[in-house]
């Protein structure tokens, strides 16, 4: 096989396949029952400091700018809405290093998918890239592009926020970072890096401004403590969904694990650093909002930056709507290149089209699934609830994440003399489990919404799809045509397989 061009080493950018033998065509070669095929792999371009930006990039994005309100109406006091948001830190932090062992073991790139589908099978894999295809990473992109679009358009003085306009913007913005992504993979880390160091910037301000004014004597709304604190299990969980969905985003580099240099090393490090770094910045974001706007002023606005900014920087703060736009469009840029690594895994495995899975020969970049999750991300954009969104997005991710951490014990058990550079102690993915399996159960107990309903049929609606078309491969071989002529039209050759261990 040497001779004939393979190589072994999956690390190669350009290389070729071999497959097992399909019909009577393959039995036919003079390759020993072997098909070679040209492959081109995803580069690795990704480092320590690019993949912390990743992660803080893709974690600060629109969450912080909406979501304290959201996280304040449902505890109903100061205090109990600031352990929410260092707890929720916490605990993603706990998600961060259970998937960091994960991530050394199963070095695919995909994040919940590759951990799944080796521990549990294939079935429940392809229900999770069914669900995050299709459902939560176009939702994703489609909630940050839009709360990109209300920033953007408080720029221009219109009365009320039309839908049109703003649908509009956010579109824009899909396509633009859909070019960018299919151009080079390193311009869509540039602009990650570029845009986590102006939402950094934003942050930092808000930080010192909040600390001013504490050290002026500001110090009312603080007092208050827990007064007003609210009872219901259920109103704290969905408390817990408006800070986590701020902080989205902390497991995003275990979708890229092929694209990073040594991750061994880097996986775990950019996880830690990210997570801690986020979390004390939010922390501390919304004790200055707490402390210059006070609960009132900021249940009572929609573009908590701006207000603040308003308040405290007073003509200076045009400069708040800017960074805003700048941190949420980083963030759609994040999610939409982590996100669409799942459907590349997904199509590489058989478990959707081939075509999907194809790599450009030029730029080395997945244009295929990158241009089919922009188009799920501006069908989304049609209804354009951002809360709905969110209890739908919430509901199912956090489902999968108590199945991945299922996954590490399964696969503790299963490989249990694999090669682990990091091994967390039992106890953090236990804890992570418990609040995961709670953040799903306590809404749908004390408070059902159609929502979770919607999820629930959606989820398990995949098997439809599952038997037919993957199980018995009804479809294989019909749209060889189809496959031939998008791969001309994008220059856009096969990804060599890669094991789910090995």
């Amino acid at each position: 096989m040497e001779n004939a061009g393979y190589k072994e080493d999956p690390n190669d950018e350009y290389e070729l396949r071999k497959r097992p033998i399909n019909g009577d065509a393959d039995r036919n070669s003079d390759n020993g029952g072997v098909v070679i095929e040209n492959t081109v792999n995803l580069k690795k371009t990704v480092g320590l400091i690019s993949g912390t930006s990743f992660i803080v990039g893709t974690v600060i994005g629109s969450g912080i700018f909406i979501s304290p309100k959201g996280v304040l109406s449902e505890t109903g006091s100061v205090g109990l809405s600031l352990i929410v948001w260092g707890v929720g830190g916490i605990l993603s932090l706990l998600g961060s290093l259970s998937y960091a062992e994960l991530g050394c073991i199963i070095r695919k790139s995909g994040g919940e998918y590759a951990y799944i589908g080796a521990a549990m099978g294939r079935v429940l894999a392809f229900l999770f890239a069914w669900t995050k295809i299709i459902v939560l990473t176009p939702s994703s992109v489609a909630i940050i592009t839009l709360t990109f679009a209300q920033y953007f358009i408080t720029f221009f003085p219109y009365c009320g926020i039309p839908a049109v306009p703003l649908k509009i913007i956010a579109a824009t913005t899909i396509v633009t970072l859909t070019i960018i992504n299919c151009y080079d993979t390193r311009a869509g880390a540039s602009v990650q890096v570029f845009f986590t160091a102006a939402k950094l910037i934003a942050l930092v301000i808000i930080v010192i401004g909040g600390l001013v004014k504490l050290g002026q004597g500001h110090t009312a709304t603080m007092k208050t403590g827990f007064d007003g604190t609210v009872g219901s299990a259920s109103g704290v969980a969905l408390a817990f969904y408006d800070a986590l969905w701020a902080y989205d985003g902390w497991n995003n580099l275990n979708y890229i694990t092929e694209e990073l240099k040594n991750p061994y090393v880097n996986l775990p490090r950019a996880n830690i650093i990210g997570v801690l770094l986020v979390t004390v910045l939010y922390v501390l974001a919304n004790i200055s909002y707490l402390v210059v706007l006070g609960t009132d002023g900021l249940l009572g606005s929609d573009a908590v930056a701006v207000t603040w900014g308003e308040q405290v920087l007073g003509s200076a703060g045009i400069i708040m709507p800017i960074f805003v736009l700048c941190s949420t469009f980083g963030a759609a840029n994040g999610s939409l290149f982590a996100g669409v690594r799942t459907l590349y895994s997904a199509a590489r495995d058989e478990q959707f089209p081939e075509i999907l899975s194809y790599v450009n020969c030029r730029r080395y970049t997945p244009i295929p699934c990158l241009i089919f999750t922009a188009t799920l991300s501006l069908l989304m954009l049609i209804p354009g609830d951002i809360g709905q969104l969110i209890d739908f997005f919430s509901f199912a991710a956090w489902l999968f994440y108590a199945l991945a951490i299922v996954s590490l014990f399964i696969l503790r058990w299963k490989m249990k003399d694999a090669h682990r550079p990091i091994k967390v102690f039992l106890l953090l993915p236990v804890i992570f489990l418990v609040c995961s399996i709670y953040l799903v159960i306590a809404p749908i107990i004390q408070d059902p919404r159609i929502e979770f309903l919607y999820a629930a049929i959606f989820m398990v609606g995949g098997l439809v799809f599952y038997i037919p078309l993957v199980h018995f491969q009804l479809m294989t071989g019909r749209f060889d045509t189809v496959t031939r002529f998008l791969q001309k039209l994008m220059e856009v050759a096969p990804s060599p397989y890669v094991p789910d261990f090995d």
